[in-house]
């Protein structure tokens, strides 16, 4: 399963991700309409996605002002990866539907999966195990200073 975060009770864990009275330790960046999370079960360093704030499952059914900020987080994320990883590509993309590889349904999120030549990522298909050297709270300290910096515009 992609996650975020534990689930909490039958909440949606990205809605949960969010709450002020216990957000996630992995919540790196929250916008007017968006926020910036690391994913709980990263297949590299510096795995995040990009998740609007309302609970909406597609394209879609979303606002143009949380498509807007959607893309615009997913523009800084990648400025943010590339200053903090310098990875040599990097995966960005949705999977709406169980059928397309979601592992959670009915809130809509983009990853962002930094990439480098020889990476260990063909770990999780032949040995069914990841291999991630940064713990997400080193992750979550280094990336949200540059956020900041960037949602100010520098």
């Amino acid at each position: 399963m992609t996650a975020a975060s534990e689930p909490r009770g039958d909440r949606c864990i990205f809605c949960a991700a969010i709450d002020p009275g216990s957000p996630s330790p992995l919540l790196i960046f929250r916008g007017a309409t968006c926020f910036v999370i690391l994913n709980l079960y990263p297949y590299n360093n510096g795995h995040l996605m990009v998740v609007p704030v309302r609970h909406v499952g597609t394209l879609a059914a979303a606002t143009p002002q949380e498509l807007l900020e959607l893309i615009q987080l997913t523009r800084t994320a990648e400025i943010a990866l590339t200053e903090t990883y310098h990875p040599h590509g990097m995966n960005v993309g949705l999977n709406l539907g169980r059928p397309a590889g979601a592992g959670i349904l009915d809130h809509l999120h983009v990853h962002l999966v930094p990439r480098w030549d020889g990476d260990t990522n063909f770990m999780s298909v032949v040995g069914n195990v990841r291999v991630v050297p940064e713990e997400p709270e080193q992750t979550a300290m280094r990336l949200r200073p540059v956020f900041e910096r960037l949602s100010k515009g520098g």
